[in-house]
C-alpha cells in the first residue's frame, strides 16, 4: 500500500472516531495494522474481554512472529488460566490449558507440565511462585504494565504507535477544498452554490440555462458541519470578482525557477507546468525548446520528467483551510528527545561520519579521520568488525590518484572516511573518502563487511555518498571536489549518469523522490544549490543557499518537508526550512550563538524535530517553531561542532567527542532498546509467575533479548545479488574494481601453503572436567570471539576470549588464553544419548548465523540449544535413521538441513515441527552440507561408494 493510501486510512480513522463509529474504528485499525490503539487494548485486558483482546492483536502479529509477541501471548493467556483456576472452574481451566497454552509446550515442555499441575491444587497460591498473586484486577494490572513494555519493544509495532499528528475533521477539509477548487474551475461559477452530492463533481448551471434535476445523493450537510463552515462561497478564495485576477496570479507561479538566480538555463519553465488552463495558442509554443532572455545560447528542453518534476514541486492555488475546533493533537513533550548519556565509547581516530542501520536500531556504522570504519553493536558496547583502509589494487587507480598518495605517504597524512552511509534496506553500506575512492559493501547481516566494489570515483576529495532507486535500480550516487554528481550501478560498478554544472567543488547531494519522479538535490561549497533528474539536460535547479554557506540538505523521514544547515565562509550558521515548491524559505530557526570555524551538522527525526551541534552542545527545534527548543551538552567533553545523527525510530542520537569517540543519548525507550541487546530473553522459561508480579514489580523488559539477534521465528530473508566480474584490463580512472569477498589476493580458491612453522601459533583450552572425552567436533562462533566444541560424550562446552588489553578486540587469538564459559545457572549442554553407542555415532552441529542457537545430535534426537542459557530449546528427529550432519538456513533460522546415516537429507522446519522435504541420491550416510548464502542452493557429501 503507498503511503498516500495510508495516509488515507488514518484520515478515514479519525473521521469515524469523530462519528463516533467505535467499533468500526477499531475493526480497521485491526484490520489495516497501521495503529495500535493502546488506550483501547488497556481496556479490553482489564475488562478480561480476552477474545477481542488476542482478536486485535492478531491484526498486527501472531504467537510464533518474534520472541516478544510470543511473550505477550503467553502472559495473556497464562492469566485467563490462572482467573478460570481463581474461579474454581477447572473445565474452563483444562480448555484454555489446551486449547491455548498447549502450543508453547513445543518450546518449553517442562514449563507446561508446571502449568498443567496446577489443576490438582485448591489453590493455585499454594506454589511457592504463585503465593503473592493478588485479586484479579491487580493482576491485569501488573500484567498490563509488562505487556505494554513488551509491546514497546516488539519491532512489529514500530512506528504503530502513535497517531499521526492532524488536525480536526481532516477529511472535511480536504473535501471542502476539493469543492472550492471545483467551483473555481466552474465557467459561469454561482456565488452561493447549492452543492447536494460528493458521488460527481461539481459544476455550474450557465446563467437562466437549464436547471439540473434535483440530485438524489448524499447531500453535502450529511458530510459537512454547519457549525464549522458555511457554503462553499463563503470560503472560497477565489471569489467571483476575483476569479480572472487569480488565474492570473497562478499562471505567474514558477517554483523554484522564480527564485532562481539569472544564470539558470530554466527560470521560466514552471509556467508550463501551471494547472491554470493555458491558451491552446501557447500549448505549442511552451512545449518547444527556447532560450530563455537571460541565458542566451542556453537551450531547456520540456522533457515529460521534466514537466512532472515541475508540478511536484509547485504550490497548488492557496485555498484556505477550514479549521474545526478541539484538533486531536499527537501528545510529545522533551521527554521524547534523546538527552540522556547512554554510552560513551571510544573510536581510536576522531570520528568523521557516523549513520544508524535501518532496522536494526542499535547498530552503527562509525568511519574516522584514519580510514577506518567500525560497525559497533550499541548495546553490548562490542565493535563487531573494524576495516582499516586499504587499496585493494593499486595497479588499478589512476595516476592521478597515485600521485596524491605518493605525496600523502611523503607528508604522512591519512586517508580519511568523509561519508558512511547504509543503504536503505541495510544490505549495503558505502564509504566516502577523502581522496579519490568509494568503497561498496556487502552486510550479511552477520559480524562481516563483505567488500563488493571498489571504484575511483572523482578527482580529489570524494565529498558525499548516498544511495538512490531510479528505474527500481539501486544505485551510488557521489559527489567530489571535481565539480562533479555521478551515479553508478551498485552491482556492477558502471558510470550511469555524470552531472556537469557546479562551479565548486560540490559538498553533498540529496536523492529524493516524489511519487515516481526520482531526483538529486546538489549543494556547492560556495552555496549553489541545485537539482537534477536522471538524464542529460543539465540542472532544472540553481538558487543560492542562505549566506551563500556550505549546505546539507535533508527531508524529514515522511519526505514531506525539506530542511537545510549550512555555514558561510564568515562562520555564521544557518538552519533553514524550505517551501519545496517556490524554492524559497519558509522559516528559519534561530539559537545559533557564535562564528564557526567549521560547517554545523545536523539531522531530523520523528517529523517533528532538528538537532545540530554547535558550541560544544547539542541544540534541538521544534519543526514548527523557529525558536530554540532546548539544548544539551551532554556531560561535556563535546567538540565545538559535534556531529549528530539519530537512528530511524529518534530514541537515540550519536554524537561525537573531542577525545576520539562518541557518546550516544537516548529518551526512555532508547535506553530500553539498549538495555534489550544486554541481556538475554528466553520467552518462555521464566517462573509462572512473571517477575511482574511479584512483590518487586522488576520490568520483563529487563530480560528481552538481544535485538541485534536475529529471532528465530522472523528473520527476514535478504536478497544477495550475484556479482558480475569485470576484466581487469579494461579498467580506468571510471572503472570499478569488483572484488571477491576476501580483501587480500589470495583467491578462496588458491590456498596459501603454510612452509614456515614459524608461521604457526598454539594456545591450549583450559579444561579440567572429564577427561574421558575427547573432542569430536569444534567450531569458531560467527562472531570469532569464541570456540564451541562437541565431545564425544555428548557435552558441548564453549570457550570465549576475554576482552582486555591484550586482546581489545575480544577476537579468537592465540595471544591470549580463552576462558571456559558457562551461564550462572551451571547447565551443560548435553545431547540426547539414551540407547546410543557412542563408538559407533556419528556426532554433529551447527551454530546459527548469529550465534543465539547452537543445534547439535550424538546418535540420538538432534537438541536445540539456547546459547546465552544453555537450556533445550526443543528435540526432534528422533532415530532411526540417526542424524549425521546438521546445517542452519543463512537466511531463516527456522530452516535446517539435516543429512541422515540412511543417505537422505531432511529439510525441516523447527516452528512447525515439520519435514518439508526430503532430498534423495546419495547411497550412503551424509557427511557435509553447505547452503549457499547467494542462491538458492544446497550442497551435499556423502561417504564414497567404490564400484
Amino acid at each position: 500500500m503507498s503511503s498516500l493510501s495510508r495516509e488515507l486510512v488514518f484520515l478515514i480513522l479519525q473521521f469515524l472516531e469523530e462519528e463516533k463509529f467505535k467499533e468500526s474504528v477499531h475493526r480497521l485499525e485491526k484490520e489495516s495494522g497501521f495503529f495500535f490503539n493502546m488506550k483501547y487494548f488497556e481496556e479490553k485486558v482489564q475488562a478480561g474481554e480476552w477474545e477481542e483482546v488476542e482478536r486485535y492483536l492478531s491484526g498486527f502479529t501472531k504467537v510464533d512472529d518474534n520472541r516478544y509477541s510470543m511473550k505477550i501471548f503467553f502472559e495473556i493467556r497464562k492469566q485467563k488460566y490462572l482467573e478460570a483456576l481463581d474461579r474454581q472452574d477447572k473445565a474452563k481451566a483444562v480448555e484454555i490449558l489446551v486449547g491455548d497454552l498447549k502450543v508453547f509446550s513445543t518450546f518449553n515442555e517442562e514449563l507446561y507440565k508446571e502449568i498443567t499441575q496446577l489443576l490438582t491444587l485448591n489453590n493455585f497460591r499454594e506454589n511457592e511462585q504463585l503465593s503473592k498473586y493478588g485479586d484479579t484486577k491487580t493482576a491485569r494490572s501488573i500484567m498490563l504494565a509488562e505487556l505494554k513494555k513488551l509491546i514497546e519493544a516488539n519491532p512489529l509495532f514500530r512506528d504503530k504507535l502513535a497517531f499521526p499528528t492532524l488536525k480536526s475533521s481532516r477529511l472535511r477539509t480536504l473535501i471542502n477544498q476539493s469543492l472550492n477548487w471545483q467551483h473555481q474551475l466552474c465557467k459561469n461559477p454561482r456565488p452561493n452554490p447549492d452543492i447536494k452530492t460528493l458521488f460527481t463533481d461539481h459544476t455550474c448551471t450557465p446563467p437562466n440555462g437549464p436547471l439540473a434535476p434535483t440530485p438524489v445523493n448524499l447531500p453535502v450537510a450529511a458530510v459537512a458541519k454547519p457549525a464549522a463552515y458555511t457554503s462553499l462561497g463563503a470560503h472560497s478564495p477565489f471569489p467571483p470578482a476575483a476569479a480572472a485576477a487569480a488565474a492570473a496570479n497562478a499562471g505567474a507561479l514558477a517554483g523554484w525557477m522564480a527564485n532562481a538566480s539569472a544564470s539558470s538555463s530554466v527560470q521560466a519553465a514552471v509556467v508550463t507546468a501551471s494547472s491554470i488552463p493555458v491558451p491552446q495558442n501557447q500549448v505549442s509554443v511552451l512545449k518547444r525548446p527556447r532560450t530563455p532572455p537571460s541565458a542566451p545560447g542556453l537551450v531547456d528542453y520540456q522533457n515529460p520528467d521534466h514537466e512532472l518534476l515541475m508540478k511536484r514541486l509547485r504550490p497548488a492555488p492557496s485555498v484556505e483551510e477550514v479549521t474545526y475546533p478541539t484538533p486531536r493533537q499527537q501528545a510529545w513533550s522533551l521527554d521524547d528527545l534523546p538527552r540522556t548519556v547512554a554510552l560513551t565509547l571510544h573510536q581510536g581516530s576522531m570520528v568523521t561520519s557516523m549513520d544508524f542501520h535501518p532496522t536494526n536500531h542499535t547498530l552503527l556504522l562509525v568511519g574516522s579521520a584514519n580510514g577506518e570504519i567500525t560497525l559497533w553493536e550499541l548495546g553490548m558496547r562490542e565493535r563487531l568488525v573494524s576495516k582499516p583502509f586499504k587499496i585493494s589494487e593499486m595497479s588499478a587507480c589512476s595516476m592521478t590518484f597515485q600521485s596524491h598518495l605518493q605525496a600523502m605517504m611523503v607528508n604522512d597524512t591519512p586517508i580519511s572516511v568523509n561519508r558512511v552511509t547504509w543503504s536503505p534496506d541495510g544490505n549495503f553500506l558505502g564509504v566516502a573518502f577523502s581522496k579519490h575512492l568509494i568503497h561498496f559493501y556487502a552486510y550479511p547481516g552477520s559480524n562481516d563487511l563483505i567488500q563488493r566494489l571498489e571504484i575511483d570515483a572523482h578527482v580529489g576529495g570524494v565529498n558525499d555518498l548516498a544511495f538512490a532507486h531510479p528505474n527500481k535500480q539501486l544505485c551510488i550516487v557521489t559527489c567530489g571536489d571535481d565539480k562533479l554528481i555521478k551515479v553508478w550501478d551498485s552491482i556492477t560498478g558502471k558510470k550511469l549518469f555524470s552531472f556537469e554544472g557546479h562551479d565548486a567543488s560540490v559538498y553533498s547531494i540529496c536523492p529524493h523522490h516524489k511519487e515516481n519522479i526520482q531526483f538529486i538535490f546538489s549543494t556547492a561549497i560556495n552555496g549553489k544549490i541545485k537539482a537534477w533528474l536522471y538524464d542529460n539536460m543539465g540542472s532544472r535547479v540553481d538558487y543560492d543557499a542562505p549566506g551563500h554557506s556550505c549546505t546539507t540538505m535533508l527531508y524529514s523521514a515522511d519526505g514531506s518537508r525539506l530542511f537545510s544547515c549550512g555555514t558561510s565562509k564568515d562562520g555564521e550558521s544557518f538552519l533553514v526550512e524550505w517551501n519545496e515548491s517556490e524554492g524559497a524559505i519558509k522559516r528559519t530557526y534561530v539559537g545559533f550563538r557564535k562564528k564557526s570555524a567549521g560547517v554545523v551538522s545536523f539531522d531530523t527525526t520523528q517529523n517533528h524535530f532538528l538537532a545540530a551541534g554547535e558550541d560544544s552542545q547539542i541544540k534541538f527545534w521544534d519543526m514548527d517553531n523557529v525558536n530554540l527548543l532546548t539544548f544539551t551538552e551532554a556531560e561535556g567533553g563535546l567538540p565545538s561542532l559535534p556531529r549528530v545523527r539519530f537512528n530511524k525510530e529518534g530514541n537515540l542520537l550519536s554524537v561525537t567527542t573531542a577525545d576520539n569517540g562518541f557518546k550516544i543519548l537516548a529518551n526512555a525507550l532508547g535506553l530500553r532498546s539498549l538495555r534489550a541487546v544486554e541481556t538475554s530473553f528466553d520467552p518462555l522459561r521464566t517462573p509462572i509467575v512473571s517477575s511482574a508480579i511479584k512483590a518487586s514489580g522488576s520490568s520483563a523488559v529487563a530480560n528481552v533479548g538481544p535485538v541485534s539477534c536475529k529471532v528465530e521465528r522472523s528473520s527476514p530473508v535478504r536478497p544477495s545479488p550475484m556479482l558480475n566480474g569485470v576484466d581487469p584490463l579494461s579498467r580506468s580512472v571510471e572503472k570499478p574494481r569488483v572484488l571477491d569477498d576476501a580483501m587480500d589476493k589470495t583467491k578462496p580458491w588458491q590456498l596459501a601453503e603454510i612452509v614456515d612453522p614459524g608461521h604457526c601459533r598454539l594456545v591450549t583450552l583450559p579444561d579440567s572436567t572429564d577427561t574421558s572425552s575427547k573432542v569430536v567436533r569444534l567450531l569458531y562462533t560467527n562472531s570469532a570471539v569464541g570456540i564451541l566444541a562437541l565431545g564425544s560424550n555428548g557435552v558441548q562446552k564453549l570457550w570465549k576470549w576475554p576482552r582486555n588489553e591484550q586482546n581489545p578486540s575480544g577476537k579468537a587469538t592465540a595471544n591470549v588464553v580463552p576462558q571456559h564459559w558457562q551461564p550462572n545457572s551451571g547447565l551443560l549442554m548435553t545431547n540426547d544419548v539414551t540407547g546410543v553407542n557412542l563408538e559407533e555415532a556419528v556426532p554433529c552441529i551447527a551454530l546459527s548465523k548469529n550465534d543465539s542457537y547452537v543445534m547439535s545430535a550424538t546418535g540420538g534426537k538432534v537438541s536445540l540449544f539456547n546459547m546465552m542459557t544453555f537450556k533445550v530449546m526443543t528435540t526432534f528427529m528422533s532415530p532411526p535413521p540417526a542424524s549425521t550432519f546438521l546445517a542452519f538456513h543463512p537466511q531463516d533460522n527456522n530452516i535446517i538441513a539435516i543429512g541422515m546415516e540412511d543417505s537422505t537429507i531432511h529439510i525441516y522446519n523447527v516452528r512447525v515441527d515439520e519435514v518439508k522435504s526430503k532430498l534423495k541420491g546419495h547411497q550412503k550416510r551424509i557427511t557435509g552440507l553447505a547452503f549457499s548464502t547467494s542462491l538458492n542452493i544446497l550442497v551435499s557429501s556423502a561417504v564414497f561408494v567404490e564400484h
